[in-house]
């Protein structure tokens, strides 16, 4: 017997590794949708009027080996030296423990927002941990569980500080010793909202002109200052004050919190984060116990469960821009999880003796540096320092910073005269040398020497990090297993589907992920001398003309690094290009209902009025009501926002005729991104009549989603709106900066540019036309057990479709959350709870899963939805059922049994590995006392297993 012909080479990474359904799956999918192949599905699921013209040309596709191959040949176009440039950025040592284990573990990089607390207890510890760590160093109550970037945590700040100061003014202060990416992105921020930002001496600052302050600690020159009577002069006027501390100096230094701060911000990168040209890292933000329900972004908190066991959730959820809307006073809808993680661990691996230590290593090298230059004549400042002094050198600036380059080190040039220098953990007694011969010094260190030059008031004395947890017996035997320990208790894709629509959980292959941990693309900084990133700007010149083929628009910009941050980027685009034709007064939005969550939000951020335009009853855009609002705000319309396919999961026949109509009348049309994974080969936004687009990198183009964090978010626009795109200090004038680097989070680019690669032009199409086979797999399977909400013409969804729920709750008393939690009994994260319609479940299964998990998923529903008919039919009671009682733990299964189902019934439900199920490790957490009893650090140890009273 031969072997079978096939149109496979043995390593397709398109259809042997990324999509996942087999070609014999495929054919039983197909006759189960009653049609002949996947183009009889396209023609009736894509209407024919958006289909684009010509296939994709982006490539031949390459093996993982090839790819793997050509990615060193780019890596090695990175020159990596020694970066001693600091402005917020440092080299940092990764404990290999880490970086193995959290860093390289899909169990941690590929799971998803902890919205179902009950399967993330252990990112959420991790991530509780952070909190701890920062609320600890910053002297202030309650922190957050990371936000994008120190610069976006600055102006998060700034906005902040406007809603909760007891003042109605419009101006903010700036400290002129801010790093430069800080003050620009917190100007950007500040232009759309009216808000004077005046920059200055903060010992000159006129604490009565202004709602708040923010300052920079240590001051981005070196310079430590005590800003006590600052805050009280702030406080005396009801205005805010905020300083953004670097958390390694805080080790030493005197905390905000201390000298009377409300905000505290800044980026935890140094803590064990490679620089990764920029990111991405976890910003932080910390305030007072006062301002909590005021504080952006996510916030981990401690409940508890059903039995009254601790368990964890995220905390004040309504505060989220998705369910406020317009309302909103953030579009922050994710965080930096994965790295926020990292950072925590990076605390707990070394303790706060060993933090301190470190600190006080760099300090001392510090010391020892500035002490050589000064003893050779040079003019060093300031007199008190922790890890950054300035060098005057007059007309021999660009001489002493060639001879750095030479001696294999980058230094920051400060002005025309004077050189900066910022010393790490990373920096040996050889690199201290390095730096006096650039300076033409010639001399041996001596790391024996412990001068300090600290100003005594501000050194610290208050604990930190007293935690149990951040004293672990730190053999590495233990630590491992405590991160193995955290990563067994939560449910990542590594385990099973994650089949949540509009987030586009797809296989993150190790081959894309490898390149993250290369020394040549994670230790340049961000701000190093072009010619040494040669390499990164090849693979960001080539993604970003694989994106406009892909998308039909003229130019990218890489900056913005969440989608969110890539919506905001957009409107400011098209708010900056009717400024330049003298039509800044155009400040109307349409939105119709089936947008994307954050639209709303990102307007407002930049003073746009927010109009609603409803839907009809196929979830398409209720076209009498778009033109009537058109026409009205036709004088002020400054665009539309739309989300294509709907977040309905529907192709709307309508959307050119929108497009069209909005330009007629002066606006542009932002399409967002968020569903481009029902587009990609098929249909370009570019060509419906789309101005920009921001591109979900983390969703469409591989890059993992890391537990809530990190993202890409890159803005599409056509040629008339690329003079208006972010721009950024370093990088020229233009729009300003919406990220604190020039490429946002370039570090995770590579991934996405392997993943367009490795699938060419076929693979990609492919992809989305399987993404879309899938879903209709899933509506047909469970058709007659839910009705799909929303349909296209011909009985077809997109990639996506939406479960109504709602007439159970009437039927057997069961919400869609006894639904999300049975699942978990299962071994399946639930699908999107009430979103886009409270009530409903939105289910997206991706291309890469199999029909072996798409059947084992429609399995676990099927087999819930007879558990509602029993109790509809009087079979089960209403309350004693294992709906309302999901999920089951363990405890449940060898406590006692007094239920009106069998164990059997419970614990192994339709869909439920035998061998390898997943326990949960807490029953259903309890939301109303976790916000009730607000909780956002670390409880004592010993009250870990203890019930609530």
């Amino acid at each position: 017997m031969g072997f079978e012909p096939t149109d496979y080479q043995p390593y397709d990474f398109a259809n042997r590794r990324h999509i996942g359904p087999s070609p014999a799956e495929m054919d039983a999918m197909f006759t189960e949708l009653g049609v002949a192949d996947v183009d009889g599905l396209i023609s009736e699921t894509v209407p024919q009027s958006i289909l684009q013209s010509q296939p994709l040309q982006t490539g031949k596709p390459m093996s993982e080996r090839q790819l793997l191959w050509w990615m060193r040949q780019i890596a090695k176009k990175n020159t990596v030296l020694t970066s001693l440039i600091g402005q917020g950025y440092h080299g940092t040592i990764c404990p290999p423990a880490i970086q193995r284990n959290i860093l390289e573990n899909p169990a941690w990089y590929t799971a998803y927002t902890p919205y179902q607390p009950e399967i993330s207890q252990g990112r959420l510890e991790a991530l509780l941990n952070y909190q701890t760590m920062v609320s600890d160093l910053t002297g202030l109550e309650i922190a957050n569980a990371s936000l994008l970037d120190e610069a976006t945590a600055c102006a998060e700040a700034m906005t902040m500080a406007g809603r909760v100061a007891k003042s109605k003014k419009k101006a903010f202060f700036v400290d002129e010793n801010c790093h430069p990416q800080n003050i620009a992105v917190v100007k950007t921020r500040a232009e759309p909202l009216n808000i004077e930002i005046i920059v200055g001496d903060p010992d000159e600052m006129d604490a009565s002109a202004v709602f708040g302050a923010l300052f920079q600690y240590p001051g981005t020159h070196g310079h430590v200052r005590d800003l006590t009577d600052h805050m009280a002069r702030l406080h005396g006027e009801n205005a805010v004050g905020i300083v953004s501390a670097d958390p390694m100096a805080l080790c030493l230094l005197k905390s905000p919190g201390e000298m009377g701060a409300d905000i505290a911000v800044g980026t935890t990168q140094r803590f064990g984060v490679p620089m990764g040209y920029g990111g991405p890292h976890a910003a932080y933000i910390a305030c007072r116990d006062a301002y909590k329900r005021s504080l952006p972004g996510r916030i981990v908190g401690v409940s508890v469960d059903a039995r009254g066991n601790r368990a964890y959730r995220l905390a004040l959820q309504t505060r989220e821009q998705h369910i406020r809307r317009e309302k909103a006073t953030s579009n922050v809808c994710t965080a930096q999880a994965l790295l926020a993680v990292m950072a925590g661990f990076y605390a707990v691996f070394h303790g706060p003796d060993g933090l301190r230590a470190i600190a006080e290593r760099i300090h001392r090298k510090t010391v020892r540096l500035a002490r050589g230059l000064q003893e050779a004549g040079f003019d060093v400042e300031p007199e008190s320092f922790f890890d950054t002094i300035t060098v005057e050198v007059g007309l021999f600036q660009q001489t002493v910073l060639d001879a750095g380059v030479r001696e294999g080190v980058n230094m920051r040039k400060v002005g025309t005269t004077k050189i900066g220098i910022s010393i790490d953990e990373t920096t040996r007694p050889a690199k201290i040398e390095a730096v006096w011969r650039a300076f033409g010094v010639t001399r041996k260190d001596e790391p024996a020497s412990r001068e300090y030059r600290l100003p005594e008031p501000l050194v610290r004395t208050s604990p930190y990090l007293t935690h149990e947890v951040f004293h672990m017996n730190r053999a590495e035997t233990e630590m491992v297993r405590y991160m193995r320990r955290l990563a067994d208790r939560d449910l990542a894709l590594d385990r099973a589907m994650i089949p949540l629509g509009s987030c586009t959980m797809k296989l993150n292959s190790a081959a894309e992920m490898m390149p993250l941990s290369w020394h040549e693309f994670a230790n340049l900084h961000p701000y190093c001398p072009a010619d040494q990133a040669a390499g990164y700007h090849e693979l960001i010149e080539g993604l970003n003309a694989k994106l406009c083929e892909i998308t039909g628009y003229d130019a990218i910009s890489m900056q913005p690094n969440s989608g969110a941050q890539g919506e905001y980027a957009g409107l400011l685009t098209i708010a900056a290009y009717h400024r330049a034709n003298g039509e800044g007064h155009r400040n109307v939005c349409l939105i119709p209902v089936n947008a994307h969550g954050t639209n709303p939000a990102s307007a407002q951020m930049v003073g746009w009025k927010v109009v609603s335009v409803k839907c009809d009853d196929m979830g398409s855009i209720d076209l009498d009501d778009f033109h009537a609002k058109v026409e009205k705000h036709s004088a002020d319309l400054a665009g539309m926002m739309i989300t294509y396919p709907s977040t309905h999961g529907v192709f709307e026949e309508t959307v050119k005729e929108v497009c069209k109509t909005v330009h007629d009348h002066g606006g542009q049309v932002y399409i967002d991104g968020a569903n481009l994974n029902a587009m990609v080969g098929i249909s370009r936004p570019g060509d419906l009549g789309g101005d920009v687009s921001h591109l979900n990198l983390h969703k469409t183009f591989c890059i993992p989603h890391g537990g809530g964090g990190p993202g890409m978010g890159p803005i599409g626009v056509k040629d008339h709106l690329t003079a208006h795109l972010p721009s950024h200090p370093l990088a020229g004038e233009g729009p300003g900066p919406v990220a604190a680097a020039p490429f946002g989070s370039p570090s995770l680019l590579p991934i996405s540019w392997a993943y367009v690669q490795m699938m060419g032009g076929e693979g990609l199409t492919q992809a989305t036309r399987i993404a879309i086979l899938n879903a209709n797999y899933i509506a047909k399977r469970l058709e007659g057990a839910y009705h799909v909400l929303y349909r296209g013409p011909k009985g077809r969804v997109a990639h996506e479709c939406i479960l109504d729920t709602r007439p159970f709750e009437k039927s057997a008393g069961v919400t869609v959350d006894d639904i999300a939690k049975r699942l978990v009994d299962c071994g399946f994260h639930a699908p999107t709870m009430s979103w886009p319609v409270a009530g409903t479940l939105m289910v997206e299964p991706t291309e890469s899963e199999t029909k072996a998990e798409l059947d084992r998923f429609c399995d676990a529903m099927l087999g819930i939805r007879e558990e509602i008919r029993a109790i509809e039919e009087g079979r089960m009671d209403r309350e004693d059922n294992p709906l309302k009682r999901a999920p089951h733990t363990v405890e449940d299964l060898v406590g006692d049994w007094d239920r009106g189902y069998s164990r059997e019934e419970g614990c192994f439900p339709p869909g439920a590995f035998r061998v390898d199920k997943y326990w949960p490790p807490v029953n259903r957490v309890d939301n109303v006392y976790g916000d009730r009893n607000l909780i956002c650090t670390c409880p004592p140890m010993e009250d870990y297993a203890e019930a609530a009273e």
